[in-house]
């Protein structure tokens, strides 16, 4: 490849760094009318917005509240963290893992602001990357980033249908709910790929109606916050009574031989995954007014709003679970999901049965934002030509809607399903699979804004000012910490079913990544441009 047509498809990311905030005002004053702030930057950045614009802060913030939910992530893994190193594990890993993912939410956050464009991750990546390296990082993280949305769409099913079957055990069902039975897994693969075509369904609304659904996902989590913050506490009091301190300050390293450090250690797998996802906030940006602004705040209240609400049932839930002796043996009574075990017990067989719906109900409305959050992933790096199939995935309907990357993410995500039919174990790898790519796709934007592009990454309108760096570098760590933990065994000693896939599948995208960026000519890649015309041309040139 030659140095001239490096220079060419390098074109964006050199104008995005000599951006300075007056001379991006310069622009926007200068550029035609009938266009937002939003749609003047990106079309200086030579980027003409497809998709609509209708969606204010409220949806914005809520495609990240819902996506995380906090109610969801704890429930889904709440045993594994009180097996790995207990309830003081569980609480101490939380207290530290909450306030550093803030600090990360922040910073990717203060990224969004600069470039406010569907793509998200992996666009800033991109522009984070520097003029000689943004390419290949942009193809790195574009493919990590579509894998991994793929894969929450996939396991948010997976789990919703734990939830159900969990109910079995409860009634005393015959039907045996173990994951070794492949007639089991055969039903449970049904009733998955059902949930996920009534998520896709909901995804054809046209957006004037569609925002109803951001409002319903946002209630029904409340809900279910609230039924859990005020019912469970009253039903434990009359129950069993509440846990002591002695409890909360016991460790129970469950996981076999192992380190009791590396136990311990091993509870940030529940603990630092509770705010995966908040960048949903940035896919949604193209359609959302004033989006330099609406979605970083989005992105980081919503990730705010997550921390405070988790810290309160987390604590309810310690001091709600029963003694011991009834704990444990109850968590291996129920194979698909120990919680509705734990409902059951506390609020009664069929009072219990309410609570477990209102909960389901939420994890099918965040898989359908899900769908919302990764389409939009897949449509911009389609967009850019980086996926195969690209100009078919890129097509935008009459309600500027990619409805085709929503078809995809459908079919990918059925086929990832479609995994657990021979085993339970490589889906159950997908867990760490969905959250690592995404972990480490924060991790690489702050190293490039630390090292590769440092001061000439554009200003944001939503800015850290001087907490902005040393909140990259915890960003960094943090992000590379938690992926060692979410790539580590999760029990000992380590045998074909208890592996954790996590790193081979990583892996395995890392390489589709690198195939890609060296199959497709820098020329076909669509996101770096000059700018469009020349009015853009001499703006620019006005600034420099």
């Amino acid at each position: 490849m030659s140095e001239n047509t490096e220079e060419k498809s390098n074109g964006l990311t050199e104008i995005a760094y000599n951006l300075e905030k007056d001379s991006v005002v310069r622009v926007l004053n200068a550029d035609g009318q009938g266009l937002d702030e939003d749609e003047k930057l990106l079309k200086t950045l030579g980027y003409q917005p497809k998709l609509h614009r209708t969606y204010e802060f409220f949806e914005n913030f809520a495609s990240s509240f819902s996506c995380c939910d906090f109610m969801a992530n704890i429930r889904g893994s709440f045993y594994v963290g009180l097996l790995t190193g207990g309830p003081s594990a569980y609480w101490i890993t939380y207290c530290i893992a909450i306030p550093l993912s803030l600090v990360s939410a922040s910073s990717i956050a203060e990224v969004c602001s600069a470039l406010p464009t569907a793509g998200s991750v992996y666009f800033w990546a991109s522009a984070a990357g520097g003029r000689k390296y943004g390419r290949l990082i942009g193809f790195l993280v574009a493919w990590w980033a579509v894998v991994a949305w793929t894969s929450f769409v996939a396991v948010s099913c997976h789990s919703t249908s734990k939830f159900i079957f969990g109910e079995l055990p409860v009634f005393k069902s015959k039907f045996s709910v173990s994951s070794t039975d492949v007639k089991f897994r055969a039903v449970q693969w049904a009733v998955g790929e059902g949930l996920l075509l009534i998520s896709v369904l909901i995804n054809s609304v046209p957006p004037k109606w569609f925002r109803y659904v951001f409002r319903a996902s946002v209630f029904v989590i409340l809900l279910d916050f609230l039924l859990n913050l005020i019912w469970l506490p009253i039903a434990t009091s009359k129950k069993y009574g509440f846990r002591d301190q002695e409890f909360m300050m016991s460790t129970n390293y469950g996981i076999g031989k192992v380190n009791h450090g590396w136990s311990w250690c091993l509870t940030f797998f529940c603990t630092a995954r509770i705010l995966v996802g908040y960048d949903a906030a940035g896919h949604v940006a193209e359609e959302t007014k004033n989006a330099s602004q609406t979605a970083a705040r989005g992105m980081f209240y919503s990730a705010l709003s997550n921390s405070i609400l988790s810290c309160c049932i987390m604590i309810v839930f310690l001091y709600c679970l029963p003694p011991s002796q009834i704990l444990y043996p109850l968590m291996k009574t129920n194979e698909q999901q120990p919680f509705v075990s734990f409902y059951a017990l506390v609020l009664g067989k069929r009072a219990h049965v309410f609570m477990n719906v209102v909960g389901i109900i939420g994890t099918i409305l965040d898989t359908t934002l899900s769908i919302v959050a990764s389409s939009r992933l897949v449509f911009a790096v389609a967009r850019d030509g980086v996926l195969p199939f690209s100009q078919w995935l890129s097509k935008v309907d009459g309600y500027g809607q990619p409805k085709n990357a929503i078809y995809f993410i459908y079919f990918v995500a059925a086929a990832l399903l479609c995994s657990n039919l021979p085993s339970s174990v490589a889906f159950t790898s997908l867990m760490s699979a969905a959250a690592v790519p995404t972990i480490l796709s924060y991790a690489t934007i702050a190293f490039g804004r630390l090292f590769l592009s440092k001061d000439k990454f554009p200003t944001s309108k939503w800015s850290l000012g001087f907490l902005s760096k040393p909140f990259l570098v915890i960003t960094f760590l943090w992000n590379l910490f938690t992926a060692v933990i979410l790539f580590s065994p999760k029990a000992y000693p380590v045998t074909a079913k208890n592996f954790n896939y996590a790193p081979v599948i990583f892996g395995a995208i890392t390489i589709f990544g690198l195939i890609s960026w060296m199959l497709i000519p820098a020329v076909k890649w669509n996101t770096f441009h000059e700018p469009k015309d020349d009015d853009d041309r001499s703006s620019l040139q006005n600034k420099i």
